[in-house]
């Protein structure tokens, strides 16, 4: 009897453990409408400094964007939010337009900036 006992404890715990639960952390990949060094540095630097971002990093060439984040505390769309309110488009998210024009000119164009 004990040994039935344990055996349904045991088949009930590990059940119990296999059940899909949402993974601490994520990666989410979205293009961004940056053109400059200083579009990187102002979206990675929003990126960087909020709680529940591992880490965020912003491809020069591809202007696609990775974001590790702790899925407890962000998601794919508040990710995109943040960078919007920067005033980028984030995938298929629109930028702030405020934001937008607060950019310097060269962010806001195809051009690059000087500095």
């Amino acid at each position: 009897m004990k040994q039935l006992l344990l055996m349904a404890f045991l088949v009930f715990s590990i059940s119990g453990f296999s059940q899909d639960k949402q993974p601490k952390t994520a990666i989410t990949k979205f293009k961004t409408s940056a053109v400059c060094g200083s579009c990187k540095s102002r979206i990675e630097d929003k990126l960087n400094y909020t709680k529940g971002v591992i880490y965020a990093e912003l491809d020069d060439d591809t202007k696609v964007v990775t974001v590790k984040y702790k899925t407890k505390v962000l998601n794919p769309e508040k990710i995109k939010y943040l960078v919007a309110q920067v005033g980028y488009d984030a995938g298929e998210t629109p930028r702030d337009p405020e934001a937008f024009a607060k950019l310097p000119g060269c962010c806001q164009s195809a051009g690059h900036c000087s500095h």
